[in-house]
């Protein structure tokens, strides 16, 4: 028999994903909380969410892993602010030169993934 911080490691089908998806169409984040990231990213992908539909291509550029559902939606919020933006292109700054992504705020005006 496993001890129970050993079964806590290996057992996923309780976990919460919080996701950064950026539109290939208008350069901008989508960030959502799911239980099953394989699922959402398809129903993302083929069209089946109406707040990301009209955006796609999409593409899957992060991902995060909470055992708790509290901590998750904490996190999906904080990178829904504007320092947690500013947060994710700092974190995904390379990833966002490699797509080629000038992001822009809300002004439209272009903010560099080097900010």
């Amino acid at each position: 028999m496993h001890p129970a911080w050993y079964m806590a490691k290996i057992r996923t089908d309780k976990m919460h994903y919080v996701y950064i998806l950026i539109s290939l169409k208008d350069k901008k984040f989508y960030i959502g909380l799911t239980n099953d990231l394989k699922r959402r990213i398809k129903e993302h992908s083929s069209g089946k969410n109406q707040s990301t539909s009209h955006r796609r291509p999409l593409k899957l550029i992060y991902y995060e892993a909470h055992h708790n559902k509290n901590d998750a939606a904490r996190r999906e919020k904080y990178f829904k602010t504007t320092k947690g933006k500013h947060t994710l292109r700092q974190m995904l700054k390379n990833q966002l030169v490699e797509l080629k992504i000038g992001l822009t705020n809300r002004n439209r005006h272009p903010i560099s993934a080097f900010n």
